[in-house]
Parts: C-alpha cells; sequence; structure tokens
C-alpha cells in the first residue's frame, strides 16, 4: 500500500510540476488558484486514500464534501445549501456500504454466525464509561464481540491458539479499541465508519490463520497492533 501511494503521490506532484512549468513558457494559462483551490488538499488526499486504506467510507465522505465546497466556491452551489446536502449525502455513502456489504458478504460475520449455529461459545467484552481487559494466553481463539461506549477495551491475542481463520466484530462508539495480535496471522479488516476508523498495523504473512475484523466506529477507532 506504501508503494501505491508514494506512486499516486509522485504523479499528483509530476502533474503539478508540468502545469507550473507550461504556465512559466506560455504555452498554457492554466489558473493553479482558482476560486476554491484549497478543497483540492481534501479531495486529493481521499481520492488517493480510496486505492491505499481499506476504510473506503470515510474517504468517500471526505471526497463528497470537498466536491461540495468546490461547487460551493465556483458558484455551482449556494453555501446555505451545504448543510442540506452534507448529510443526505453521508447516509448515502453509508447505504451504498451497506448494500456492497450485503451483496459481497462480510467473511467476520459469516464466521460468527457460523459459530453461533454450531453452538460454540463465543466471548464478549464492553466497556460502557470503563475499561476492559481481555487476555486469551494459552487459549484457543475463534472470535470474539467487542464493543466500547464512551470507554476502552484491550484483546491481546499474542499468546493465544489460533489454528483456523477467525473473527472479531468491534464497535466504537466515541471510545476506542486496541487488539494486540502475534506477527504469525494475518488480518484483513472491514470497517463502516463515521469520523473514526480503524488501523492495521499488521504486515501481511503467507500460509497463516487469518483475522477478519468487521468494525463500526462513530466518533472512535479500532487499532490493530
Amino acid at each position: 500500500m506504501k508503494k501505491v501511494s508514494s506512486i499516486l503521490w509522485g504523479i499528483a506532484l509530476v502533474a503539478l510540476g508540468v502545469i507550473f512549468a507550461l504556465n512559466a513558457l506560455n504555452i498554457t494559462d492554466f489558473d493553479v488558484f482558482f476560486d476554491g483551490w484549497w478543497t483540492l488538499f481534501i479531495i486529493v488526499p481521499c481520492f488517493i486514500g480510496l486505492f491505499t486504506e481499506r476504510d473506503k467510507v470515510g474517504n468517500l465522505i471526505g471526497i463528497a464534501v470537498g466536491v461540495v465546497l468546490l461547487l460551493c466556491c465556483q458558484g455551482v452551489l449556494d453555501f446555505s445549501m451545504l448543510w442540506k446536502l452534507f448529510i443526505p449525502v453521508i447516509i448515502i455513502i453509508i447505504g451504498l456500504k451497506m448494500v456492497i456489504t450485503g451483496i459481497f458478504g462480510n467473511k467476520a460475520n459469516e464466521i460468527l454466525k457460523k459459530m453461533k449455529s454450531e453452538g460454540k461459545e463465543l466471548h464478549s467484552a464492553s466497556a460502557t464509561f470503563s475499561s476492559n481487559n481481555l487476555n486469551y494466553d494459552n487459549m484457543v481463539f475463534e472470535g470474539v464481540e467487542l464493543s466500547a461506549v464512551f470507554g476502552g477495551v484491550k484483546c491481546d491475542l499474542r499468546n493465544a491458539i489460533i489454528e483456523k481463520d477467525c473473527a472479531i466484530q468491534a464497535t466504537a462508539i466515541f471510545g476506542g479499541i486496541d487488539i494486540f495480535v502475534s506477527d504469525n496471522v494475518n488480518v484483513k479488516v472491514s470497517s463502516n465508519s463515521i469520523f473514526g476508523g480503524i488501523s492495521n498495523k499488521k504486515t501481511a504473512q503467507k500460509d497463516v490463520p487469518t483475522i477478519y475484523v468487521s468494525g463500526t466506529c462513530m466518533f472512535g477507532g479500532v487499532e490493530i497492533k
């Protein structure tokens, strides 16, 4: 992902440099500082984030906000319409995300649903205006549901016994969830986030079990370490 991000940012800088050079040579007369040029600092990073980050919803919302602001600066839309369009656009994007998830499925939810149908014990940990620590040292791990509302949850899987693909469902609302995993697993994330997100700092491994994380974050975050 870092390589893709570097390439995309490199292309953007090269394009900007070419425009400045052509303007200097009087070959073109492109006004770089057009009305609303500053909205590019919102649109461009979010656009690149679509290709380099796992959480697409936040970037889509950022692009939508940037485009609406740009259209307002260009006189296409009135600033009085900004707040009227802001909420509907966010709702539409989240709805599309849910439709896509429903069509293509969510591996974490599938694993947890299968566990419940087979009568297996599904652990859970929640924290509301408090904190909660969950430790799986020398325990077989298959799945868990984590919830933090104005609180914090820590789930330690570094010494857990993980023999096959497993799942975590994490919900963080004005709260935070820290998940610690060992280096001998993969982590794949699917999230729905509004002013929050999931940070996955683990690098991909080959021929090892995968932990599928399904996250919902609202003004909160999940960090996988």
